[in-house]
């Protein structure tokens, strides 16, 4: 009996050294950052520079600042040249009834200058029209540009939390063998019964599952990732919060968020837009004034003619004034005012969802603070639990499903541990995002700041010219 005890107390001590192993595994597998990698900076600065989406919502924000040359363009003259030339065959019959044929090459050409001097405002209107979606279109790319930056955080703490779940499903793996190795040593010794060698292989069976399922949640991690980033992950260093950048309090944040949020400014733009329409609208009812000067000159060649050319020259005012059409002006001005109807409760909308979010976002983060330090006591607890039961199992006075359950007990608070970790870091980035204020700047990311403005004033005075501009 001696022996056998002796034997049980040091396959137990053999166990409590594999459990204090797993512990401390799992431990530098949830927390510890990498000597070198890719930190989360940089993988934000690679998104901003490369993500598909919003290089798109770029290229769209260009397409949109040329409207304000196409508004400009009514202030300026349209100049129109015309030049016609062909083949003309002539037979006259005179009067003493001979014939006289010709084969004539009549051409005319001409220069028309049309200047509008007075349109009802319509080009004034339609010039703020298209300064306002400008402005627009700059919030919605603004945005975007959270949007991507707040999935390239998402990605980069997935792929970190998945990770650190592997190595710890893998640390379990190796546990759970060793402790069935054991058992089985000890059942052909006599100490235990078929029953805890069965135990044994079932929670291998269900931590080799487990494992599988964290390597198949990695790889797709990983692909979305390379997808946001736009390179697969490589050794990422722990990513950290941007608490700092981040208001004192929950009125602060609801009050930043309706203020400066970009899809707050978005909407009272287009609500500017929608106002200025009806003006727009209702220039249609108001008179025009052109001002058309000309100059041709056209040749016939007919030797019938008294006169082969003629060179003409014009100026000419013209004044025009709708009287009706129909109701079409009427209608579109009518229309313009339900738009703008719509743009302002639009706009309120915006801002109660601005709002709640904010709200929601705030809760969430002082919510993951406190998730954190919960989950952190809960592996604390749960690893002295697990030290507390091998040595009573040592003793004789715990069973091998007895340590399985405490060693259970202890991945899966490992597994929330890591979630918090995540949800944490990933909270503070959107609350940061809900106030409008996750960008390049704000970041202070490694990386130049994409300036709209600089393609707009490219193009609003262009005149001519059809080569496209970097706008950078």
């Amino acid at each position: 009996m001696a022996w056998r005890a002796a034997r049980v107390g040091h396959v137990a001590g053999r166990l409590l050294r594999s459990g204090i192993c797993l512990a401390a595994v799992t431990c530098v597998a949830f927390g510890a950052p990498a000597a070198h990698g890719e930190n989360l900076p940089d993988a934000l600065a690679k998104a901003y520079q490369t993500n598909p989406q919003l290089n798109a919502e770029r290229a769209r924000q260009r397409a949109t600042d040329e409207n304000v040359p196409q508004a400009l363009a009514g202030y300026r003259p349209q100049i129109v040249a015309t030049l016609s030339a062909g083949l003309q065959a002539v037979r006259n019959l005179l009067p003493d009834n001979t014939i006289q044929s010709a084969g004539l090459k009549p051409w005319t050409i001409g220069v028309t200058v049309t200047q509008t001097l007075f349109n009802g405002f319509k080009t004034a209107n339609s010039v703020r029209v298209a300064e306002l979606q400008v402005q627009s279109g700059r919030e919605a790319l603004r945005n975007v540009g959270q949007g991507v930056l707040l999935d390239a955080v998402t990605v980069y703490t997935n792929v970190l939390a998945n990770q650190s779940l592997v190595e710890a499903q893998r640390a379990n793996v190796a546990f759970l063998q060793e402790t069935l190795g054991i058992t089985q040593k000890r059942l052909n010794a006599g100490d235990v019964t078929p029953t805890d060698t069965a135990q044994a292989e079932a929670r291998l069976s269900r931590g080799r599952a487990d494992l599988n399922a964290a390597e198949v949640n990695l790889a797709v991690s990983q692909a979305t990732y390379t997808q946001v980033i736009g390179n697969a992950p490589a050794q990422l260093r722990a990513a950290e919060t941007v608490d700092r950048l981040l208001p004192r309090s929950r009125d602060d944040a609801t009050s930043l968020a309706f203020r400066e949020h970009p899809a707050v400014m978005a909407a009272s733009f287009d609500f500017d837009v929608a106002t200025t329409s009806i003006r727009l609208a209702e220039g249609s009812l108001m008179p025009t004034i052109t001002l058309q000067g000309s100059v041709s000159r056209s040749r016939e060649a007919d030797p019938t003619l008294s006169t082969l050319g003629t060179d003409q020259a014009s100026v000419t005012g013209q004044l025009t004034q709708p009287i009706y059409d129909g109701g079409t002006a009427a209608s579109q001005t009518r229309q313009a005012k339900e738009v703008a109807t719509q743009s302002r409760l639009v706009l309120d909308q915006v801002r109660n969802q601005s709002r709640t979010a904010a709200v929601g976002a705030w809760v969430a983060n002082e919510g993951a603070k406190i998730a954190m330090t919960a989950f952190e006591a809960e592996v604390r607890a749960a690893t002295v639990a697990l030290q507390g039961v091998q040595r009573e199992a040592a003793g004789g006075q715990r069973t091998t499903v007895d340590v399985l359950n405490a060693q259970q007990d202890l991945i899966l608070a490992k597994a929330r541990l890591i979630g918090a970790q995540r949800d944490r870091v990933i909270a503070s980035y959107t609350l940061l995002s809900a106030i409008g204020r996750l960008d390049v700047k704000n970041l202070g990311l490694n990386t130049p700041d994409y300036l709209p403005e600089v393609h707009y004033h490219q193009v609003r005075d262009a005149w001519h010219g059809l080569r496209t501009p970097s706008g950078k």
